[in-house]
């Protein structure tokens, strides 16, 4: 396995494309977007130099990783030579299923087709492709060049083969791969979301505000950072589709979306993304600033 296409060049798909390069694979990042394409490639050569001021990498290897990218803002195109596709597009199910039944027709028939997706169903993206064995779950977690894990996640009709070939390129990427089952959430998402959703529940009901609520989780539970930092992190228009994932996917009241969470979706609050969310972004990247409307 050599050529790999990587559909999306947001956050996740730049993050893949440049964990792959640096691996040493060929590959084409592929957006509709001129302007995102050229955005994922600027955040690629920054996140490497960062690497080169921590002594991580060389200047050769920058070199090297940014040669093995290619872009392209045509599908059938990008992925002509592909060996594996990653599809880490927006997480939204209609539009994945509209891209797998695309990939479907246009991939060679040996191509292996994986979606980057948090918690759709692995078996019903595949069940749109004439391939279903050929599809897999590889769920990297941000940011990607960083992070260890990956969840490996098996639909229904994947067979062993993929399975641990996936398995097997995840180690060589350095990262930690972990085979789960096609239920919603799978493992890191059904855990992680209803905890941050009993976050923002513990806001909402006036337990404690922002600052002491992600206080308590660092200091007592040894959390990196707090619960409602990292929704803000991750995207809280994000978090918000995954609980209606799980709470379509199981008909279980616990993992229904708090109301706080759902307004500040519809209000554009989506955190880092839009400069504001739990904290406010407007003068650092940094959750320094709680946002007003949570101020006492």
């Amino acid at each position: 396995m050599k050529n790999i296409a990587v559909i999306g060049a947001g956050t996740m798909g730049n993050g893949i494309a440049h964990t792959f390069a640096q691996s040493g694979f060929h590959v084409q990042l592929i957006d509709i977007s001129e302007a995102s394409l050229k955005n994922g490639l600027t955040t690629i050569t920054k996140n490497l130099e960062r690497l080169i001021s921590k002594a991580v990498i060389s200047e050769a290897k920058k070199s090297e990783t940014l040669n093995l990218i290619s872009t392209c803002t045509d599908i059938t195109e990008g992925v002509k030579n592909a060996d594996l596709v990653v599809e880490a597009a927006t997480e939204n199910i209609d539009l994945k299923l509209k891209i797998f039944k695309q990939l479907s027709t246009v991939c060679a028939e040996h191509t292996i087709l994986a979606t980057n997706t948090s918690s759709i169903s692995i078996t019903q993206i595949a069940a749109v492709t004439n391939r279903p064995e050929l599809v897999i779950g590889m769920h990297f977690m941000n940011p990607v060049p960083i992070m260890k894990l990956v969840e490996i996640i098996r639909g229904y009709n994947t067979s062993d083969t993929v399975t641990k070939t996936i398995m097997e390129l995840a180690k060589a990427l350095g990262k930690e791969p972990v085979e789960v089952n096609d239920y919603p959430g799978f493992v890191a998402n059904r855990i992680l979301m209803p905890m941050l959703n009993e976050s923002i529940e513990t806001l909402y009901n006036g337990v404690a505000g922002v600052t002491e609520i992600d206080t308590v989780m660092k200091l007592g539970m040894a959390h990196p950072m707090g619960p409602l930092q990292l929704a803000d992190f991750i995207g809280l228009d994000v978090c918000l589709s995954i609980l209606n994932v799980m709470y379509n996917g199981f008909k279980n009241p616990k993992y229904a979306p708090c109301p706080l969470l759902v307004n500040m979706v519809r209000a554009g609050k989506l955190g880092i993304k839009s400069g504001e969310g739990f904290y406010d972004y407007s003068s650092s990247r940094k959750a320094e600033h709680v946002s007003k409307q949570f101020l006492k």
